[in-house]
């Protein structure tokens, strides 16, 4: 089956969604540079040049992880962003385009726009959620993800993380910091009474207090996945 072609949207009048198969990148245009939010499954043509149709900007690529749906673009930049807990599995997809550290609390400022890196490791260890206070958003790739099954399942995913991580956001959320969630997949935009949801069922999954098991969105995944009330993981 051929790849769908790349689609876009217009969020405002500085911030878009581009969506590469099924898993949704983010440009957000600043003063002085552009943010480019993962850069998608890399199969259905050329997201630099979605990217140049819309800024003229100077354009800095971060990762939220690098699970190869979220880089598969990649090469079309001079440098990828990550936490550094990412570069190693990075590595392993070969990729041209060299790996860039951010770290746990680093401030982005694009001009008129800043973004706060908050390390939410679990998904996988480098993750890591874009939080932009002054606009209540969150960019949490695929940590925050509802309904759409979380992968938990793998030897470089950690449930004990996870469940970390989703406190230290839900201090977040209740301090202030964001209201909306700019999800990668699934339903756009997320509430943020997400990761309240998430937490709570995640705490049930790894105490054992699992609902009836499904099969796992395919067949060559050794795991099931468990649907909670507004979340969902496969483990």
């Amino acid at each position: 089956m051929d790849p769908k072609p790349i689609t876009t949207g217009k969020i405002d009048d500085s911030t878009y969604w581009i969506q590469d198969e099924g898993t949704r990148c983010f440009l957000f245009i600043g003063d002085s540079k552009a943010l480019l939010v993962d850069t998608g499954y890399g199969k259905s043509g050329s997201i630099k040049e979605i990217v140049d149709s819309l800024t003229d900007k100077p354009v800095m690529l971060v990762n939220t992880h690098t699970d190869w749906d979220h880089i598969g673009n990649n090469a079309e930049f001079d440098a990828a962003y990550m936490h550094p807990a990412e570069m190693a599995h990075y590595g392993t997809a070969k990729l041209s385009t060299p790996p860039a550290p951010l770290q746990d609390g680093e401030m982005i400022d694009i001009g008129g726009r800043t973004f706060e890196v908050v390390l939410i490791s679990g998904h996988t260890p480098g993750s890591i959620a874009l939080v932009d206070r002054a606009n209540r958003i969150i960019l949490p790739g695929d940590s925050l993800s509802g309904t759409r099954p979380m992968f938990l399942v793998g030897a470089h995913r950690s449930i004990d993380a996870y469940i970390l991580s989703m406190e230290k956001l839900l201090e977040l959320k209740n301090a202030g910091a964001f209201d909306t969630i700019y999800s990668a997949h699934g339903a756009f935009p997320l509430p943020s009474e997400t990761v309240d949801k998430m937490l709570v069922a995640v705490r049930k999954l790894r105490a054992g207090d699992r609902p009836e098991p499904k099969d796992p969105p395919r067949p060559d995944i050794p795991a099931k996945t468990y649907e909670y009330d507004g979340a969902s993981f496969v483990f």
